[in-house]
């Protein structure tokens, strides 16, 4: 047992892992939905139809974004901020506003949408051969939002349980819509199907909300225009940010699209989404819990570094294992989530496995300019890491095809993570610890040897050392997080073989 950590940092590290295995619990099961969706779909319409997919959902993304102006992130901390006041008459004006301006805005995303299908047909694929499509799925975008509205409400109160068991049933019905209709249209199905799975989530985070906060506020003008202003003025800051997130992986996708064709895409695409499949995990269990807790010590510069330190510390040991897996076994991955049509997109799959390792390492350093209210600090990095994603796939996929998308990916984090490192630092003096160095240099080092393994050396080799490497890492893995969990926590088993 590791006796340098205190009994609280015990308790912190516990927490860290309980709300990463309920969330990602969660997560797991909606990514057997996914999994059973992305294959039918990659085994009915090959990398075309997949790349298709893709294709129509960062447009809903995108759209959501713009009409959404970043009120289901803004209107979660709203709804902590009331219940932390106590005030039953608050927390219910807050949510009044915030489900009547969910409403408001997803009408106005459809209108959006629907008046910009032709120039966004256009823009995206060069033709108008789907602007019906690009039409139709701005009905989703209504669905999405007013969804958004109350799973925000759910979220601001901390009913976790209740917005994983919606997430897991949304999963299911998006599962069940988006089969049949592929199968029964082909790929005229797709997005009849992304709309209907955006109504069943409404209809089950409706089923939900709809028992909380029931009595509906007199609100006067004044009182409506205050909480309005407090939603809007907090979500353009998130807005921009996922606007320009999404941006850069949509003109990624176009880039990619018109280098190398609708198949190109799907493999992009099919990388992408196993490669964020395992790192979702962890990045949501940051997003719903390590956040709201790090503002709470945002002033308190040694607290804020110490939690920091341990989040990327519990988040590193559980991405090592999975990404070293990931990267060893990349072309059987592709096979069993999609088909022998994927191969192509193992070698994407491990660079951007890659730059999700580093994507994870450098995630909890960049909540500290968020929680620090560095407004100007967050919209700035956030342009330039828009800026090199997009700069680095145009230069590399010129060179080096579809795959230079993925290697962009990477190079996007080893720049970003450095920039978002040399910030903390000036904002609250923040440094890694040393268990930290540690731990990363024993990861990264370990997946340069895989990586480069794969390269140079026949499969069945590489795939012999990066098995090797991947128990070893579980075990390693496993010894660290026990020594972090106060025995009387631990499961029985592991604590007789700990206390033997």
């Amino acid at each position: 047992m590791n006796m340098r950590e205190t009994p609280a940092a015990r308790h912190t590290y516990v927490q860290i892992l309980k709300s990463t295995m309920v969330i990602g619990g969660s997560s797991l099961v909606t990514m057997i939905f996914a999994v059973v969706r992305n294959k039918a779909v990659a085994l009915l319409l090959g990398p075309e139809g997949v790349g298709l997919m893709g294709i129509f959902n960062s447009i809903a993304d995108i759209a959501q974004t713009i009409a959404g102006l970043g009120v289901q992130s803004s209107g979660v901390r709203q709804i902590a901020e009331a219940v932390g006041t106590g005030d039953d008459a608050k927390i219910a004006r807050t949510a009044s506003v915030l489900r009547s301006v969910s409403i408001a805005l997803g009408l106005a995303g459809t209108i959006m949408l629907a008046a910009l299908a032709f120039p966004v047909t256009w823009f995206t694929f060069g033709d108008h051969q789907h602007v019906i499509g690009v039409a139709l799925l701005s009905v989703g975008i209504f669905f999405r939002l007013a969804s958004a509205g109350q799973t925000a409400l759910i979220q601001g109160l901390r009913e976790i349980s209740t917005l994983a068991r919606i997430n897991m049933l949304a999963a299911f019905f998006a599962t069940v819509v988006t089969i049949p209709l592929v199968y029964l249209f082909g790929a005229d199905g797709i997005v009849p199907s992304l709309v209907a799975a955006a109504g069943a989530t409404l209809m089950v985070s409706w089923w939900y909300s709809r028992r909380m906060l029931r009595h509906t506020p007199d609100l006067s003008g004044a009182q409506f225009r205050e909480e309005f202003a407090g939603l809007v003025r907090l979500g353009l800051v998130f807005m921009i940010s996922g606007l320009l997130t999404l941006g850069s992986a949509y003109v990624v996708r176009i880039i990619v699209l018109q280098q190398g064709g609708v198949a190109a895409a799907g493999l992009y695409q099919a990388a992408w989404a196993l490669g964020s499949l395992y790192a979702g995990f962890i990045l949501q269990a940051m997003g719903t819990d390590f956040y709201p807790r790090l503002t709470a010590i945002a002033n308190d510069h040694a607290a804020c570094n110490r939690m920091v330190n341990e989040q990327a510390q519990v988040s590193m040991l559980l991405a090592g294992p999975g990404v070293l897996a990931t990267l060893t076994f990349a072309p059987f991955v592709m096979w069993l989530f999609y088909s022998p049509e994927f191969y192509a997109a193992a070698d994407l799959l491990r660079w951007i496995c890659l730059g999700m390792l580093l994507r994870i390492i450098a995630w909890p350093m960049g909540y500290i300019v968020l929680a620090k209210g560095e407004e100007a600090i967050f919209f700035w990095t956030e342009v330039a890491a828009t800026a090199v994603h997009v700069g680095l796939a145009w230069l590399l996929v010129s060179k080096f095809g579809v795959a230079g998308s993925a290697a962009a990916f990477f190079g996007l984090y080893l720049w970003h993570g450095a920039l978002i490192y040399m910030f903390a630092r000036k904002l609250t003096g923040f440094r890694w610890s040393a268990a930290n160095r540690r731990i990363g240099l024993v990861f990264l080092a370990a997946s340069a040897l895989i990586f480069s393994a794969t390269v140079l050396l026949p499969l069945w080799q590489a795939t012999a050392l990066g098995t090797l490497a991947v128990v070893l890492s579980g075990l390693y893995t496993l010894k660290l997080l026990v020594e972090l969990v106060p025995p009387e926590r631990l499961p029985r088993p592991i604590r007789k073989w700990v206390l033997r």
